[in-house]
């Protein structure tokens, strides 16, 4: 299908000290990449120290690490840490996140999302290149401080993108933009943004079952679940789906969840989560290949499913 093909770790119901074997096994199967996520699971790079040292054929990455909820010091040596751990095999993904992440789960204001993605973004390069830096950027003061282990060679770093704004960001400081909640149909949209030259990294929902009144039960449930937080519900509006997803926010902004997730049309739903059999899903994966993305990433979603069959079933190269 594509050189690079990820899937997103950990697996539901599987302990961290139980990947070693399955990492073993993505590799065999030709999975390329396991990218992690932090959000109120494992922390992001966990889990791919893990496998940095268990399977050395696997690539990583993390999507995405919040820009608030680690200092920017901090941050810097996870992601040196991590390189140095992987050489040539790590992308580090940073992102605004989400109010709710941030603010609520975090206790964190969440204050001009934009302008500290773009100041943690050009800290962490400056410090991964060894500089010592002493300076105010405009949403924090760092003074005095320069790695003890810098890295030989910086990894990519790629912004997870919402919006105009943060896909041009991407694409003139990082090294491409990482996008999800988004139809394959819209991925050239967003790459006119980011740039022809930048790498773009997808992660893709997947319930692969022929149920389709279940899978889209369960995916209603989702965006419902994540396109009422704001800067969500923005990049749906930027896509053009404003009009169509109008009454599910109405509805839910009057607290009728039941009718907000009744008023999701199935074109959207199937647009946006990817369900069937495990041929239409890796059918409808090489689609978002298609249409520019360079790393997509398999969320599998949990639906009575047996895990083996599953990660076998939507591997590449059937």
């Amino acid at each position: 299908m594509t050189s690079r093909y990820g899937i997103t770790i950990p697996f539901e119901g599987v302990t961290l000290a139980e990947h070693q074997t399955w990492f073993h096994e993505l590799a065999d199967l030709g999975y390329s990449d396991v990218w992690s996520a932090e959000v109120d699971g494992t922390d992001g790079f966990t889990p791919l120290a893990l496998a940095a040292a268990w399977e050395p054929r696997l690539q990583l990455g993390v999507a995405v690490t919040p820009v608030y909820t680690r200092g920017p010091a901090l941050l810097a040596m996870s992601i040196a840490s991590m390189a140095e751990a992987a050489p040539g095999r790590f992308i580090m993904g940073l992102g605004a996140s989400s109010q709710p992440v941030v603010e609520r789960w975090n206790g964190i204001a969440y204050e001009e999302p934009f302008t500290r993605t773009r100041d943690v973004l050009r800290f962490v390069k400056r410090a991964l290149d060894g500089e010592k830096i002493d300076e105010e950027f405009a949403s924090f003061t760092i003074r005095g401080f320069k790695l003890a282990r810098p890295v030989a060679h910086r990894p990519p770093i790629l912004l997870g993108a919402l919006r105009p704004g943060m896909l041009r960001l991407a694409g003139s400081e990082a090294d491409g933009a990482i996008l999800n909640w988004l139809g394959a149909n819209n991925v050239a949209q967003c790459r006119a943004e980011v740039g022809n030259d930048k790498l773009i990294a997808a992660r893709l929902f997947v319930i692969p079952t022929e149920d389709a009144t279940s899978a889209r039960f369960i995916g209603r449930r989702m965006i419902s679940s994540y396109l009422t937080v704001k800067a969500y519900a923005e990049f749906q509006r930027w896509l053009g789906r404003g009009d169509v997803l109008q009454p599910m926010w109405d509805a839910w902004a009057a607290g009728d969840r039941k009718l907000a997730n009744e008023l999701i049309p199935d074109e959207v739903v199937d647009e946006l989560i990817i369900h069937g059999s495990y041929e239409q899903c890796r059918n409808h994966v090489q689609r978002y290949i298609d249409a520019g993305v360079q790393i997509p990433t398999l969320a599998l979603i949990p639906f009575g499913l047996d895990l083996n069959e599953a990660v076998r079933g939507l591997a590449p190269h059937q």
